[in-house]
């Protein structure tokens, strides 16, 4: 999507889709087109949150920082979410970074605006807690997946949420990505992508993963794919 050519439309994210006509029309004037880079900080751990971001096209991790240099994922967002959901729990930073793992598209608005926009419209208010619901569901089935899954199940459940993020088949990752997002080492992830790749389930290049068999990817997952995928529809269902 070429940001020049792109209009503003609100299908393009399932958060905006869901919005009232009267709360878009609104919006409009203050959302901004970006195009967020692979391994772009929005937000640092401690650092005012200052926009808002709605992916189009683009991916964004929520991860923790540790000491040792290691980090852990505990969220991630698409096209069917938010970036900064932080704000409208009273706090104007977190305690983790937002890092984009998937090049593309954005809407951005003020921080300042959207928490305006919460205190005074009630309809969206009632999205913003039902996608709430959604990240603390995601949390804690990523916080059991990353305990009692193998890295084989977490990196096929990791590349079937992303394949329903984006259009086709094809995913800007690298196992360096994939490892920081899932918090294990990096010959790991290297070591069960061959795996998928043998039984034909995907095709790997340089910081390029092609999905050849989603069927492959849905055997190879664990549960916790299909536990994310219900409650999502349940609170967000598809337009």
């Amino acid at each position: 999507m070429n940001i020049a050519q792109s209009s503003i439309v609100k299908q393009g994210n399932r958060l905006m889709a869901s919005l009232a006509e009267q709360d878009w029309e609104r919006w409009k004037p203050q959302i901004e087109l970006v195009h967020l880079k692979i391994g772009e900080i929005l937000f640092d751990a401690g650092q005012p949150i200052n926009h808002i971001y709605f992916p189009l096209t683009a991916i964004i991790s929520q991860q923790y920082d540790f000491d040792d240099g290691k980090s852990a994922e505990f969220a991630q967002m698409g096209n069917e979410g938010m970036a900064g959901v932080f704000i409208f729990m009273g706090s104007a930073s977190t305690s983790s970074k937002a890092v984009v793992v998937a090049s593309g598209i954005a809407y951005r608005l003020p921080a300042s605006w959207m928490l305006q926009e919460f205190n005074s419209s009630g309809l969206f208010r009632q999205l913003i807690l039902h996608y709430m619901q959604i990240l603390m569901t995601n949390a804690s089935q990523l916080a059991v997946c990353n305990r009692r899954h193998s890295i084989e199940q977490q990196l096929s459940r990791t590349l079937l949420l992303q394949l329903d993020r984006v259009a086709g088949n094809d995913l800007s990752l690298t196992h360096e990505v994939i490892s920081r997002s899932l918090g294990v080492r990096r010959e790991g992830v290297s070591e069960a992508a061959k795996r998928l790749e043998k039984m034909g389930a995907i095709r790997y290049s340089r910081g390029h993963i092609e999905v050849l068999n989603r069927g492959a990817l849905l055997k190879t997952t664990c549960e916790c794919y299909g536990i994310i995928k219900r409650e999502d529809l349940r609170l967000f269902p598809v337009l």
